[in-house]
């Protein structure tokens, strides 16, 4: 197993593998809360995300913090810590939609097409951190990476059911329909993101042959 062979007794390998692992169990555990609070319109569990995307910048930091005293090779160190950094990216789109969706009102349409999405964003999220798991036990990555770039195509369809619908949307005032748009722009940006991460893994996955 390519586990096998990363990790050596007294190493910080091990220490590194295991708060990636937790990492990307806490987006799945976010991405999900997400979705469950938005599918409920409850408010109170949406604004838990904030305190999650802070639990996940400490583990990123004890990531980078583990890797440059010395855990793994020195041409894998900067692509674990820009994959960690990369999923650090999307804590943040979720914590700003979180904020976003704080103070918004969202009619059914929208409310339906979002949510559509929120789930997929789950389902993307699991995938990368089955992704994960086979890079670690040395296995294939290619049908993983294709379920995440089904999964974000399809994401990628509903926005632009999504943005049609929005134009038709009446707000109040500018700052509102700015509030609507920049929600929707994180919300549907998520998938890009963790498509991104399941790239990097592709990367190090060929480092490491």
């Amino acid at each position: 197993m390519l586990l096998k062979k990363l990790l050596a007794p007294g190493k910080k390998e091990k220490a590194v593998i295991e708060d990636l692992t937790r990492h990307i169990k806490l987006l799945c555990s976010g991405l999900d809360v997400f979705e469950r609070a938005f599918r409920d319109k409850d408010r109170d569990l949406m604004a838990s995300i904030i305190d999650l995307e802070r639990e996940a910048d400490v583990i990123r930091r004890d990531v980078i913090s583990n890797i440059y005293e010395g855990a793994f090779l020195p041409y894998l160190r900067p692509r674990l810590c820009k994959f960690a950094e990369v999923i650090d990216c999307v804590f943040d789109l979720l914590e700003d939609a979180a904020y976003q969706y704080l103070d918004l009102v969202i009619n059914a349409s929208i409310q339906n097409y979002c949510t559509q999405i929120a789930a997929l964003n789950g389902k993307i999220g699991e995938m990368l951190l089955l992704s994960f798991e086979t890079l670690m036990g040395g296995g294939d990555l290619r049908d993983k990476a294709l379920a995440i770039r089904v999964y974000e195509k399809k994401v990628d369809d509903i926005k632009l059911d999504l943005v049609r619908d929005l134009r038709k949307v009446e707000v109040k005032t500018f700052w509102d329909g700015k509030a609507l748009s920049d929600f929707v722009s994180s919300l549907t940006s998520v998938s890009d993101i963790i498509e991104d991460a399941s790239d990097y893994l592709q990367v190090i996955n060929v480092s490491m042959r």
